[in-house]
């Protein structure tokens, strides 16, 4: 274990005007007595945890987790806390009949123990409700038994009710079975769609006992084609659900309104204003389903983001929307989970859109969605990491944003075959660009103090990456090299300059956010320098870190 001893004397606080990590109203009163010195640990745990001889997939090394097994992350602090829920992914289903929504806590965001989710067993509600629609569509009960359940991407958020802080999360439970018969998935295709998804909602003032109270149903799936829920095969994606009620974001506006957002790879994401107290919908739902769309948004939201105007089946999900300086940015996840999942962003003064991207295009209205702020990508001396997306942004207490979701590993690292099936839970920072838009850090966050950064530091080699676009492919580094004369050779060139009192490094027309992260890469690993910015014409973020 390498440590590392700073002393705060040699800190300083940056102003951070390029590249801001802070929010509106960071910390204004900071420790005037710090400790003088404080002792920085480089993590140490194994992102691969198969073939070391120490394989912690099993529920009963739940305790070793840390950050492993973390699918769909939400974060939220409490108590002291930063508690963080997600899809339980434990390499080879060894969770199975051990709860589906993992919990895990943390005092600086880099060290997790484990924490009971909020229930071991589908609440009740769910088959009762889903029996009930059901029924009112002439279809027959599915026994209790045979409801085959599949639990998705919790959201958390603490909240004020009454006077009294609590956590209020919303979860995912989608229904693996067809809706004409009632049958498994599993079992021979009966012409028709899947059942629908509910999302329901529970709240807890003792997460550390994993003491939550269920409130229900709160939505499900909708769909705009009436009772139609046939379909030519189980390749046939032209969709019966408009839209997909699994992975809810849920934000409290400055002007106090509640609001839950979802959506997943059916027609985009909608919008639903909740009442403060109950945490339920504002309007009354009515039926899900309806015979065209304008009966059904009326009811079920606006839909307010979509890859495709005309497709209905399409790769985004994921729905993330935080506020930041007079805009809401919505974050979404494109492509399939596996391998090509990336993340992008765009913004919008209003709640409810029009949402832009940094192009100017209007993704409500279908556009492509740009920045990307992550993609599958490969520094040298590793495998590389893909399927990084489905994220939560949050802040810490002293205002600074984070970025969190899955990593996974390409299949065939260290020779397994099933390695893409093996996820660990990224934190990573987000710094704030000069134009408004975020991006994230190469690394992963480790909290490295904050000392000065150097012109004389910045002279010699990089790894850069340029995060375009390219399908289930992985941005591989190339060489960057910035000369003691002032000029850059390799990945970008022209003149580079570093601004101390912004921390920004300028390549030629690129502007990057600079600070000090641990090069994960690295054996052993090391603190070293990373930057990340966007391109000029800022679709595309641009990672580099420091390697001699």
């Amino acid at each position: 274990m390498k440590k590392f001893v700073w002393g705060l004397s040699a800190l300083m606080m940056f102003a951070w005007m390029g590249c801001s990590d802070k929010g509106t109203d960071p910390n204004p009163n900071p420790d005037p007595d710090p400790e003088p010195d404080k002792e920085y640990v480089i993590p140490t745990y194994n992102d691969d945890y198969t073939w070391t001889g120490d394989d912690i997939a099993s529920w009963s090394d739940r305790s070793k987790w840390n950050l492993a097994n973390v699918h769909d992350p939400s974060v939220a602090f409490y108590d002291g806390y930063y508690y963080m829920y997600n899809t339980d992914a434990s390499f080879g289903n060894e969770h199975e009949g051990h709860g589906h929504f993992q919990g895990k806590r943390s005092t600086d965001l880099v060290n997790w123990e484990w924490v009971g989710g909020p229930f071991y067993d589908p609440p009740s509600w769910v088959a009762d409700s889903l029996n009930n629609i059901r029924s009112r569509m002439g279809l027959s009960a599915i026994a209790t038994d045979d409801i085959q359940y599949g639990y998705w991407a919790p959201v958390v958020r603490k909240i004020t009710v009454g006077g009294q802080e609590k956590l209020r999360m919303y979860y995912s439970i989608v229904i693996n079975n067809y809706i004409k018969t009632g049958n498994p998935l599993s079992d021979a295709f009966d012409g028709s769609w899947s059942e629908r998804a509910f999302i329901g909602m529970c709240e807890s003032t003792d997460p550390a006992g994993a003491s939550w109270e269920d409130k229900g149903y709160v939505t499900c799936s909708s769909s705009d084609r009436g009772l139609d829920y046939s379909r030519a095969s189980t390749n046939d994606w032209s969709g019966y659900f408009y839209y997909n009620a699994i992975d809810p974001t849920y934000i409290v506006t400055n002007a106090g309104e509640h609001y839950l957002i979802h959506g997943s790879w059916h027609s985009g994401f909608t919008i639903l204003e909740l009442n403060a107290s109950t945490g339920k919908p504002v309007n009354t739902l009515g039926e899900p389903y309806a015979n065209n769309v304008t009966d059904l948004t009326s009811r079920y939201g606006k839909r307010i983001a979509t890859r495709s105007s005309n497709s209905r089946w399409q790769g985004s999900e994921a729905p993330e929307i935080v506020y930041k300086d007079g805009y809401y940015y919505l974050f979404m996840a494109y492509d399939g989970l596996d391998v090509p999942y990336n993340t992008r962003v765009c913004r919008s003064t209003s709640i409810d859109g029009p949402y832009y991207g940094s192009d100017g295009a209007n993704v409500t209205a279908g556009a492509d969605c740009y920045p990307i702020v992550t993609h599958p990508y490969q520094f040298n001396n590793h495998s590389g990491w893909v399927g990084i997306s489905h994220c939560a942004v949050f802040q810490n207490e002293d205002g600074d944003w984070f970025y969190a979701s899955q990593g996974r590993l390409p299949a065939g690292t260290n020779g397994n075959a099933y390695a893409n099936a093996i996820m660990m839970g990224h934190v990573r920072k987000i710094r704030w660009t000069a134009s408004g838009w975020p991006v994230v850090m190469p690394e992963r966050y480790t909290g490295v103090p904050e000392s000065a950064i150097t012109n004389d530091e910045l002279v010699g080699s990089w790894e850069c990456i340029t995060l375009r676009y390219s399908y289930a492919n992985m941005q591989k580094s190339t060489q960057l090299v910035l000369n003691e004369d002032g000029t850059a050779t390799g990945a970008l060139t022209g003149s580079w300059s570093f601004n101390s009192s912004t921390n920004t490094l300028t390549i030629g027309n690129v502007t990057l956010c600079i600070e000090r992260e641990v090069d994960w890469e690295a054996n052993p690993r090391e603190v070293t320098i990373v930057f990340s910015g966007l391109t000029v014409d800022k679709k595309y973020s641009i990672w580099g870190k420091k390697v001699d």
